[in-house]
């Protein structure tokens, strides 16, 4: 199956797509309404207008450092997961969202890095519970916020992945024990994004490495803007060996055009004896 990740509503209704994608929550901040033609999906803790309006939102490193964009390493900001006035705001989203369509991908599930939270909301929760491994409560933290929002989606629960397959790397920086999300997630997607694809040779390592990783049906995503239609076909292919699915992310009409074209080939090499 093919499918778009899209902000543009009408290109949910493209003939081309077996499944579209609606961006409702970004990591900007900026929202949408939730629409019937696609799944609806929630960036959870991502939030650059969020933090900034209000800092003390911000996961904060062991450092004291908040997780914002002008760390070097982080491309938008971080909320702490354990802040439960933003969560609940993030699940009447993910609510809203079922109701349009049963289908719901989170986004940006986990925490920043492994350094992230020591706030003190979060040393105080640790030091008050049962565990005595830090990381094994951050994962704790996230599951249980995971299960929270899967008993919201009657259908299917869709989770987007941080591309590291590497055993324990998922666990150690975002806090996320795939074993125990195995239990509310229904589908993860992986996404592999580059400028040009003019090399395969990294994503089929990666796609390969989350096939071992999981114990559950992943998809990869791949990114098509200004990407020359021959090398995201190319692309498209190699994910394919690996992924359950395969979506194209934020340039509708130039994935359009390399299914048309990979259709086409089909077609052309169709021989009849």
């Amino acid at each position: 199956m093919y499918g778009v990740v899209t902000r543009n509503e009408e290109e949910l209704d493209w003939s081309e797509f077996d499944l579209g994608f609606y961006e409702v929550k970004d990591v900007t901040g900026r929202s949408a309404e939730p629409l019937t033609e696609g799944v609806n999906m929630v960036s959870c803790f991502g939030d650059n207008a969020a933090v900034e309006a209000d800092p003390d939102l911000a996961a904060v490193s062991d450092a004291g450092e908040l997780a914002t964009r002008e760390r070097p390493y982080f491309d938008w900001a971080y909320v702490c997961p354990t802040r439960e006035d933003y969560r609940e705001g993030v699940l009447e989203i993910i609510s809203d969202c079922a109701e349009a369509n049963p289908d719901v991908r989170l986004d940006d599930v986990g925490f920043p890095r492994a350094e992230y939270c020591h706030c003190e909301r979060c040393d105080a929760r640790f030091e008050a519970s049962d565990f005595e491994d830090r990381f094994e409560w951050r994962a704790d933290v996230i599951t249980e916020f995971v299960a929270e929002a899967a008993d919201r989606i009657p259908g299917k629960t869709y989770f987007t992945l941080y591309p590291d397959p590497y055993p324990g790397h998922l666990y150690e920086r975002a806090g996320l024990d795939l074993d125990a999300l195995t239990e509310y997630v229904d589908e993860f997607v992986v996404p592999l994004y580059d400028m040009a694809y003019e090399t395969t040779y990294w994503l089929e390592t990666i796609a390969s490495g989350f096939r071992d990783a999981l114990d559950a049906p992943f998809s990869v995503e791949l990114y098509a803007v200004d990407v020359d239609v021959d090398n995201l076909v190319h692309a498209g292919e190699v994910a394919d060996e690996y992924a359950e699915n395969v979506f194209f992310g934020y340039d509708a009409s130039n994935a359009r055009a390399a299914l048309r074209r990979k259709r086409a080939e089909a077609r052309e090499g169709v021989s009849h004896e």
